[in-house]
């Protein structure tokens, strides 16, 4: 893991042969990419809100990488970071993009295409 990230504890998420679509929808793996600035206010409550969000909407589903633009800049580069906090939605593809506040749930879910 990169210095300067975080990563929720990943669960197993198995499904059966021949499972039903919607089973296999519900056991799809995200990988989220939180990019802040420091130890700032905006980015306690990013990640804060996205926290409560995965345990909620994607519980054992999803991984989270925080990552600090101050303290690995060439990686917020790579991925294009130009203001924080950014969430990226690596996976399931198509790479999704939120910038700004992650308090508003509904406008998270619908950026990430997560159905409650």
């Amino acid at each position: 893991m990169d210095p300067g990230a975080i990563q929720l504890e990943p669960a197993a998420a198995s499904i059966p042969p021949g499972a039903p679509v919607e089973q296999a929808a519900a056991a799809q793996r995200f990988l989220l990419k939180l990019y802040v600035s420091g130890i700032t206010p905006s980015s306690a409550r990013a990640l804060a809100s996205l926290r409560a969000l995965c345990a909620k909407h994607l519980p054992g589903r999803c991984d989270l990488q925080v990552i600090d633009v101050y303290q690995q800049p060439a990686l917020a580069a790579s991925d294009g970071i130009f203001a924080t906090p950014t969430l990226i939605r690596m996976a399931p593809l198509p790479v999704k993009r939120l910038t700004g506040d992650l308090s508003d749930e509904g406008r998270v879910l619908a950026g990430l295409d997560i159905l409650p």
